[in-house]
């Protein structure tokens, strides 16, 4: 037996269906979509959510909430574990920046305290959350905020 030789079992392989090809294709004059309406035209797609002409569910239930998209601030997020890896003692958000440590700084530079710190350090930045504070003065660091636009009000 070879490659040539094969062949699907009986029964699996049917002719094709022609589909609107008039009254002798076994489909009839409508080709089985019915006289009249949007789904016996060619190209017809229903849109999603279409209820028949009723009023959609997403436009019948109220809208709420709020999104403050526009006002949001952006800030670079740097971890203590990240500051105790790299070299020396002080660390601003310019040389964060050189070293590649943040991309940009957008709204200014936020110090949080994932992960453990080991030495004594000097930061300048932002916004510090209260435990990344506390980890650096309680190893005798110093964590400086510096004014910019999100000194202004803290998260």
């Amino acid at each position: 037996m070879d490659l040539s030789q094969l062949q699907p079992p009986a029964g699996q392989v049917k002719k094709q269906q022609r589909v609107g090809r008039g009254m002798g294709s076994g489909r009839g004059k409508y080709s089985g979509r019915g006289a009249k309406g949007a789904k016996s035209i060619s190209g017809y797609s229903k849109m999603r959510g279409f209820e028949g002409g009723q009023m959609p569910l997403h436009r019948r239930l109220p809208k709420r909430g709020f999104s403050n998209a526009l006002f949001k601030k952006h800030f670079a997020i740097v971890n203590l574990a990240t500051l105790d890896k790299l070299e020396g003692d002080a660390f601003t958000p310019e040389s964060l920046l050189k070293r590649g440590v943040i991309k940009r700084l957008d709204d200014g530079l936020k110090i949080l305290a994932n992960g453990e710190l080991t030495r004594k350090i000097r930061v300048e930045a932002h916004l510090f959350s209260k435990s990344a504070e506390e980890k650096i003065k309680s190893l005798g660091g110093e964590a400086v905020v510096i004014p910019g636009p999100a000194a202004a009000k803290d998260e």
